[in-house]
């Protein structure tokens, strides 16, 4: 049965992803995805529960070290027939790589939703509920942090929805200090940003592949573009916070016609890098990679 994904690591030439859990949360499949028949995705449920892994992905490319995305955070909370939320391991799986918050070089979100933001200061936010205490700074304070301008303009200018980042532990620290990024900008060797809006209006991938070219292979980490593997074989199957379905169906298309690709899809149980291949006329998901190496 489906367990949170642990620590593990891909390799692309000479730069390595590390996927980083910071932790899990057991949701209603129904709020999740609304008038999805389960029974006809068999394996995917955890008593009757879908469960979804949180955590980000390490970049290290040459004396690089990049995060996409900072996870839920520190939090272990029921939201009423919606999941119950525990975070809180990413700054333990970080250390276990021989690094620091102060190590980090640059923060990139693939968007802002709250799973995706939470250590971003050092309050994490609670779903749907002010902060209980004001934050004193940024976590990874060091770092640059970018994002789409278009993610930032859209929860600027929203009214706080659930899911949403909280004002006070994501939106004022990071006012000033966020740096906007556009499609095709690199952000390290080998490592560049791609506009993939649906899920929300600035949503991003992250590209990765080997700045030497030794390597024709690349990875591709995928955000909220996916968050379930029974999406592999059934990419209509949407998720209740796509802003635009249409256009976040469109984008998940996309992604699965690339089988030369590791796709890093942080959301998914026991496995996040993987493969998708042609079973018949199906599609299926091949995991890759394996632990990390000893430094």
């Amino acid at each position: 049965m489906p367990q949170p994904a642990v620590r593990s690591q891909i390799t692309i030439g000479g730069t390595t992803i590390t996927y980083l859990p910071d932790g899990f949360g057991a949701h209603n499949p129904d709020v999740l995805f609304p008038g999805v028949d389960w029974t006809a995705h068999p394996g995917h449920l955890e008593d009757g529960q879908l469960v979804l892994s949180f955590g980000s992905f390490l970049i290290r490319a040459g004396d690089r070290r990049i995060l996409v995305d900072l996870a839920v955070g520190k939090i272990d909370v029921d939201v009423p027939g919606v999941a119950q939320l525990k975070g809180g391991s990413l700054l333990q799986n970080l250390a276990a790589e021989g690094l620091s918050a102060d190590d980090i070089d640059t923060v990139v979100y693939t968007h802002l939703h709250l799973d995706h933001v939470g250590w971003t200061s050092d309050v994490a936010p609670l779903p749907n509920a002010p902060a209980t205490n004001l934050p004193t700074g940024l976590t990874f304070a060091r770092a640059r942090h970018l994002m789409s301008e278009d993610e930032w303009q859209y929860w600027s200018t929203t009214t706080t929805t659930m899911g949403g980042p909280d004002a006070e532990a994501v939106l004022k620290p990071l006012d000033g200090v966020v740096e906007f990024v556009r499609s095709g900008d690199s952000i390290a060797p080998g490592v560049t940003v791609e506009a993939t809006p649906g899920h929300t209006p600035g949503h991003l991938a992250i590209v990765v592949r080997d700045p030497s070219g030794d390597s024709t292979e690349s990875a591709y980490i995928v955000g909220d573009i996916l968050h379930s593997p029974a999406q592999i074989g059934d990419p209509a199957l949407v998720f209740s916070s796509d802003v635009a379905p249409d256009q976040a169906r469109a984008v998940r298309d996309h992604v699965l016609q690339r089988p030369d690709t590791v796709i890093a899809a942080g959301h998914f149980t026991d496995d996040v890098f993987g493969r998708v291949t042609s079973v018949g006329d199906a599609r299926a998901w091949a995991p890759v990679g394996g632990s990390p190496s000893s430094r």
